[in-house]
């Protein structure tokens, strides 16, 4: 499987995030240093937590 990471994320070992990868109408997630652990989602439920997060749905729980 090809999984993707954000271009914003740096290249090297200590740069680690969430990577995306695809299966046929799923959605699979990781963290990069824990490449083993995976979620799996819908592209739809991944588009309505994306967009939650950019209008600050989540930033109540912000310390």
């Amino acid at each position: 499987m090809h999984w993707r990471k954000s271009s914003y994320s740096g290249e090297d070992a200590e740069h680690n995030c969430v990577e995306l990868g695809c299966a046929p109408g799923a959605i699979l997630l990781r963290e990069s240093d824990d490449p083993g652990v995976m979620i799996t989602t819908t592209p739809d439920a991944l588009r309505g937590l994306v967009a939650r997060i950019k209008t600050g749905g989540f930033d109540h729980m912000a310390g």
